[in-house]
């Protein structure tokens, strides 16, 4: 036999034994899939919930129980965003990789360096109570059928969804509202600059070479002796990116069991996380205590040092599966250690451990369950003292006149004496904390002499009228309460403390202002460079006389915005925090002129024919900018093709829920797109936008709807 035919058999051999492989696992694949879908068909029948879309296409979700309610919320969701939902879902297991590519292998390293899953199975039985446990599993469920009439849309391999799962994509994204994914990434030397995406659902859980989308918020709480017309209001306004993972999503849900709340969510959370009920609303800002603490190890090989004697690393390996093309995968694994700090990083520059606030934490679901189903001001805060979400503040107000903030951390109880916002010896054992303070420990507002209260991501200290402002002094330097304000507390601070009677019409002044504060860097930064000498060169004095008409407004008519703007957030970033300027100023704005002459051949068009909405065939003007009270943040610092920057954060699910004198209660509301968060055909992929933009309200229907269709059925 010639050696030609031999490797030429051999070759056929090994590509018959492929195909006949592959054919077997598509066939056992396929078996599954129908056993799941009947399955799931079978365990929807016994959910009793109707789902009625208004005419925006939110839905209304009726069910006979609770966990009925959460069924037809996770089917409802599905329907409109399945997409997410499945990443979400898919990347707290810890196996986004094998279908997003090898840019989520380090999210799904963190997740099972973060140990998650095991955390999740450890503790679920335990430390979630029976109710909670029918609510996230009802929601599976809801998923499950959905995903079982649609087997094209799914990764077939990852179903059934369960409860685990739903409880597992809380504790991922929790401590991701505080900044431990940038603290994470700042120990590995080749992530230092880039950062996991929380934004577009194609990007979602990825590493990415781009600023990280701000986290931010406004939240006003105005009481009846303040108000002008003796009503209470909360104006809950959070901003966050307008798609992914973190996008907010509005929905009403209502059970006979008591259970009544309207307002929004994240993809693969089965109840609201701020809204309202006939008794109460709150809304979440973020904040950013020092919840995370990187300790810096003395090692022998895998041996550390802790109180004076060598103990050995615990060692595991990540297994991560990255998909390559198609259903072509390559599995590498990754070695883990963990101390008893926690997890541990090794690097070329040393080796470091870290420990989080709710790394022992899985009850974050069951504390928004409980303030979902509280009643009045008592019932809501026992429920936020269950102080299982690691922070994000909270605005309250309710039909009783009581407004309220809470400066909300599960903070840890740590040694005196050191600064924990730096890196700490991890060779003592009493730096590694165990135990949290009680949430009555941190900084709380309870209906203020002012009548009013702002939350807009500043310091706690900082809130309402000057006599009622709680003194800093209280506060142990441990817990690391930022200092830092916003241009959006400044601003909303002076215009408050300029009112006397602040009526409706008042307060949505206040909110849907777009003018930077004169003690924002961004007057700072104009001050600076209207200071500079540019008489020999005539392009930087142009562009200097520009900056000099503007007003610091952001209105769509405004014609020195632009300038302004793409200067600022080339020196400020879009959080607009404080000096060091990111670029020097001069060389900012000659960039940015530049760029405005190469798209608009003048440096002063108008604000609205740069700042854009953009949704599929809607390409709209947009007033508001980085950081102003109407918030409005580009997805790139540069012009795109079309000289236009296309807005992709900020102002998002906006609601006013209102207690009038005669006890009437009233709620608006606003959503930057649409509910159908990807369908491009649906006719509320982008109905709400030209709402958005002109700043106009759907008010809502708080009546009981008839109709509607049971999942599984056509509608």
């Amino acid at each position: 036999m010639k050696l030609s035919k031999f490797w030429g058999r051999i070759v056929v051999t090994v590509i018959v034994l492929v195909v006949a492989a592959t054919m077997a696992n598509m066939g056992s694949q396929y078996l599954k899939l129908q056993a799941f879908t009947r399955q799931a068909i079978e365990v929807a029948e016994s959910y009793s919930v109707r789902i009625v879309r208004d005419e925006f296409g939110v839905p209304q979700i009726y069910g006979v129980t609770d966990p009925d309610t959460a069924f037809g919320l996770g089917y409802a969701q599905a329907e409109d965003d399945w997409a997410t939902l499945q990443t979400t879902l898919v990347a707290a297991r810890g196996r986004l990789a094998r279908y997003a590519g090898q840019d989520a292998a380090p999210t799904d390293y963190i997740v099972q360096l973060l140990r998650i899953r095991e955390l999740v199975e450890a503790r679920y039985d335990s430390d979630l109570s029976p109710a909670t446990r029918a609510l996230v599993e009802a929601y599976a469920d809801g998923l499950n059928l959905y995903a079982a009439e649609h087997p094209r849309q799914i990764w077939s391999a990852e179903m059934p969804v369960r409860g685990q799962d739903i409880v597992a994509g809380f504790v991922l994204r929790t401590p991701f509202m505080y900044g431990l994914d940038a603290d994470l990434a700042e120990l590995f030397e080749d992530a230092r600059q880039r950062t996991v995406s929380m934004g577009s659902s194609e990007t979602a859980f990825q590493l990415i070479e781009a600023e990280r989308l701000p986290f931010g918020s406004n939240a006003f709480a105005i009481a009846p002796e303040r108000s002008a017309d003796g009503a209470t209001r909360l104006l809950i306004n959070s901003h966050q990116p307008f798609e992914g993972p973190v996008a907010w999503y509005e929905a009403r849900l209502h059970s006979e069991d008591g259970w009544n709340m309207t307002g929004a969510t994240f993809p693969g959370a089965p109840l609201i996380l701020h809204g309202f009920n006939p008794d109460l609303a709150w809304a979440h800002t973020v904040n950013k205590p020092d919840l995370s603490d990187i300790y810096v190890l003395e090692t022998d090989g895998d041996r550390y040092l802790l109180d004076g004697e060598w103990l050995e690393l615990e060692h595991g390996t990540a297994r991560l599966t990255v998909g390559i093309f198609g259903p072509i995968r390559w599995t590498v694994t990754r070695d883990m250690w963990w101390s008893r700090h926690g997890p541990v990083v090794r690097t070329d520059h040393g080796d470091y451990a870290i420990r989080y606030s709710g790394m022992d934490q899985v009850g974050q679901v069951e504390q928004w369950y409980a303030m979902n189903r509280a009643t009045d001001f008592d019932s809501w805060m026992a429920a936020m003292e269950i102080n299982a979400i690691s922070s994000l503040n909270a605005v309250y107000a309710d039909r009783e006149g009581h407004i309220a903030y809470v400066y909300n951390a599960r903070m840890p109880v740590r040694e005196e004496g050191y600064d924990w916002l730096q890196y700490l010896p991890g060779d003592r054992s009493e730096l590694i904390w165990d135990e949290y303070l009680p949430l009555t420990a941190m900084p709380i507002y309870t209906d203020p002499a002012s009548g009013w209260l702002l939350s807009a991501n500043q310091m706690p200290f900082d809130a309402t009228e000057l006599a009622d402002n709680i003194d800093a002094a209280g506060y142990s330097p441990t817990f690391g309460i930022q200092s830092r304000y916003s241009n959006r507390a400044w601003r909303g601070l002076e215009l408050l403390r300029a009112q006397g009677r602040i009526s409706r019409e008042d307060l949505l002044e206040i909110k849907f202002d777009k003018t930077y504060s004169g003690q924002s860097p961004v007057a700072r930064l104009v001050t600076e460079l209207l200071g500079e000498d540019f008489s020999g060169d005539p392009g930087l004095a142009e562009a200097q006389s520009v900056l000099r008409r503007w007003d610091l407004s952001t209105d769509t008519a405004n014609r020195e915005a632009a300038l302004g703007v793409l200067v600022a957030v080339r020196c400020i970033g879009n959080l607009h925090t404080n000096d060091p300027w990111l670029m020097d100023p001069v060389a900012a704005l000659r960039e940015a002129a530049a760029e405005l002459m190469m798209h608009h051949n003048r440096l002063d068009p108008e604000w609205g024919e740069v700042n854009r909405l953009v949704r599929g065939d809607v390409n709209i003007p947009i007033g508001g900018g980085p950081d102003v009270l109407r918030a409005i943040y580009a997805g790139s610092h540069d012009l795109n093709e079309d000289g236009q920057l296309v807005a992709a954060a900020g102002d998002t699910s906006i609601m006013l829920v209102e207690w009038l004198a005669d006890g009437t209660r009233r709620a608006e509301a606003i959503h930057q797109y649409g509910s159908a968060t990807l369908d491009e055909s649906s006719p509320h992929y982008a109905d709400q936008a030209p709402l958005f933009a002109a700043e106009q309200w759907r008010t809502l229907d708080l009546s009981n709807r008839e109709g509607g269709y049971r999942p599984g059925e056509p509608h």
